[in-house]
């Protein structure tokens, strides 16, 4: 199994290219179920949850092609002329949550599914009660059997309906924005997911001819249709992997240009990093980053649904307030369970104090460098920020949670003068929990 060694110390400097959104493209990727139509997708990024959600809907029966951009990304074709299966076996969807997006378009299309409760990162309960009350609402007979769930529609199609989340999810909010879209008459989402990725499906789906209004706000309109076509679409770029790159310049010192990326993805983030002292110039192509080493402030933080700050960006921005001047405080509202890094930062010398969902962190001089093993994605990656920061040798373990979001890291941070390298842990050395 590989590790990363990083030796910390080198401020990054240079350029550093974003990938599309995983976030954005697994749905856009389930929407394809939809339609029997081509669907292309370009500045789709290179990710293991991208080939697992490929190897899934391979086994429905899309049809799929792929072609390599320049500068990295790749441009892919799906087609779902017929659909083969209705079922997601728990084999496929065990790796990752986001296999459940295809429960809401076979069942729209087909009329019934059958889908293995899904797998993922081990940061909390995510349950998917919420799609499931949802598709009940819009006529579909649910129920759990043996680890999966069965749905079909009596009628034949789903109906419209008026569906109020009690809480915000972003998994529901497209599952059921992709189900309506085929439903009989008028949907109203009530409480919707706001995420830019929200509204990138919307806008995907508005290319393949559905009816929809006021995505990007609580209340969401699709009026169904009886069939959508094929489109051609661009993946919205990684807010996540920009913010996530951002705070790797800050927390070294560095001074680092985020091309491909877009203005207006993280404005509430961003506005935190400039209070803790770091500088951000935006324009409509880049995004430049920078940030003297030693001067950054400790400011508090709380996790929230979009337009707030992001559960995901959490553990990176608690890495950061590690190195920071004086006390900060974050606070996780969304997963119960986002906290794993904790530990794993402690020995690298973080001062952080746990208390329910909340981690006062105390900045120090230094952080040093030390084995550590991922636990989860945004964990994972929080570490290595911590490992270029650090004095001396980070050794992160269990990195295959990298891969999973986030494309080619070791040569983007390279090079940015950062001393990182992939290399194959030897039998017998990777920590144990």
């Amino acid at each position: 199994m590989d590790k990363l060694v990083i030796r910390g110390g080198t401020p990054l400097k240079g350029q550093i290219p974003v990938s599309g959104a995983k976030n954005a493209a697994l749905p856009l990727m389930a929407a394809s179920l939809l339609t029997d139509q081509p669907l292309t997708l370009t500045n789709m990024p290179k990710l293991a949850d991208i080939r697992s959600m490929g190897a899934l809907l391979d086994q429905h029966g899309v049809k799929r092609s792929t072609q390599d951009e320049a500068g990295g990304g790749q441009t892919v074709d799906f087609h779902a002329v017929t659909i083969e299966s209705t079922t997601a076996p728990y084999d496929l969807v065990r790796k990752m949550r986001a296999s459940v997006l295809v429960l809401g378009p076979l069942l729209a299309r087909c009329g019934e599914a059958t889908v293995s409760l899904p797998g993922g990162c081990a940061i909390g309960n995510r349950p998917v009660d919420l799609h499931l009350k949802g598709l009940a609402e819009l006529g579909a007979e649910v129920a759990l059997e043996g680890g999966y769930v069965k749905a079909e529609v009596p009628s034949g199609r789903l109906q419209g309906g008026r569906v109020v989340f009690p809480m915000v999810s972003v998994g529901a909010t497209e599952n059921l924005m992709m189900a309506a879209s085929l439903a009989d008459s008028e949907t109203v989402l009530v409480n919707a997911a706001r995420e830019p990725e929200i509204t990138d499906l919307a806008e995907c789906l508005i290319a393949m001819g559905a009816e929809i209004e006021g995505h990007g706000t609580d209340t969401i309109h699709i009026q169904g249709k009886d069939r959508l076509g094929g489109a051609i679409h661009k993946v919205v770029p990684d807010r996540i992997e920009t913010g996530t790159y951002a705070m790797a310049a800050a927390i070294t010192g560095g001074d680092v240009e985020l091309t491909g990326t877009t203005k207006g993805l993280l404005d509430n983030v961003f506005e935190i990093l400039r209070e803790a002292g770091v500088t951000i110039e935006e324009s409509d192509r880049s995004i430049r980053v920078k940030a003297e080493r030693g001067k950054l402030r400790g400011v508090d933080v709380m996790t929230e649904p979009f337009p707030g700050f992001p559960t995901d960006l959490q553990a990176q921005f608690m890495t950061l307030m590690c190195v920071a001047r004086g006390a900060s405080m974050v606070t996780e509202t969304i997963f119960e369970n986002r906290f794993m890094h904790v530990p794993e930062l402690s020995r690298m010398g973080a001062n952080i104090n746990v208390h329910h969902a909340s981690a006062l962190i105390r900045g120090t001089d230094r952080l040093i460098g030390a084995p550590v093993m991922a636990t989860d994605l945004r964990a994972s990656v929080s570490l290595v920020l911590a490992g270029l920061a650090a004095d001396g040798v980070t050794e992160v373990n269990r990195i295959y949670h990298l891969d999973r979001g986030y494309e080619r890291l070791v040569e983007k941070l390279s090079a940015c003068g950062a001393d990182i390298q992939r290399v194959a842990a030897e039998a017998g050395e990777e920590l144990t929990v």
